[in-house]
């Protein structure tokens, strides 16, 4: 049988309490977790953010679509809120209101596209708004457009700054247009919405 003095060696030890080193060790396994938590959070973060992919040779694809990012698509609707962030709990910044305007998806995030217009502004919207019917903005006012992809080819119609035209077949440096039920050529630094070195047919 254990002494008195044994048994109470024992019981101090067991209600003594851990000393600063212990409790020091506790804290830093912890602290080391939240860090795991936090840095993790933030490269999900920082992924839906940039909305991309891309395995280091390639154009960046969206996570989402697969499709590449950015690229330019239309409004499909007559009027489209635009939201600070991809949920309907973001606040609405403003409110797109022309149907078939061009804009370019820039990010991707469940059914969320981040989206900018020609100047720049935007925002994330719902992907049902939009349309992969492809349309540009008329660069230039009272823009010829020709009835063929060629200087010197015969004018046949004459579009106003800002007019949304239906984009058609696109070579190297032309492409064509259509709006207010006339179709012809002009050169792509003329219009808004389609990339300088993209080939349509």
């Amino acid at each position: 049988m254990m002494g008195i003095e044994a048994v109470q060696k024992i019981t101090e030890t067991k209600g003594r309490r851990r000393g600063p080193c212990a409790a020091n060790a506790v804290r830093q396994t912890l602290c080391v977790l939240l860090m795991g938590c936090f840095l993790a959070g933030a490269t999900l973060a920082a992924a839906a953010q940039d909305g991309a992919s891309t395995n280091g040779t390639g154009p960046k694809l969206g996570p989402v679509t697969n499709l590449p990012l950015p690229r330019f698509v239309s409004m499909k609707a007559a009027e489209g809120n635009v939201r600070r962030g991809p949920s309907l709990n973001h606040r609405i910044d403003w409110v797109f209101k022309r149907r078939g305007m061009p804009l370019e998806v820039t990010a991707e995030y469940g059914h969320w596209r981040r989206v900018q217009d020609r100047d720049g502004q935007g925002g994330w919207v719902h992907y049902a708004l939009l349309s992969g019917i492809r349309t540009v903005l008329i660069e230039e006012d009272m823009l010829q457009v020709r009835a063929r992809p060629q200087e010197g080819a015969p004018v046949v119609a004459a579009f106003e700054l800002g007019v949304v035209a239906q984009l058609g077949a696109c070579d190297p440096s032309w492409c064509e247009v259509t709006a207010g039920g006339h179709t012809g050529w002009t050169r792509k630094e003329n219009l808004w919405g389609v990339d300088a070195d993209e080939l349509r047919e």
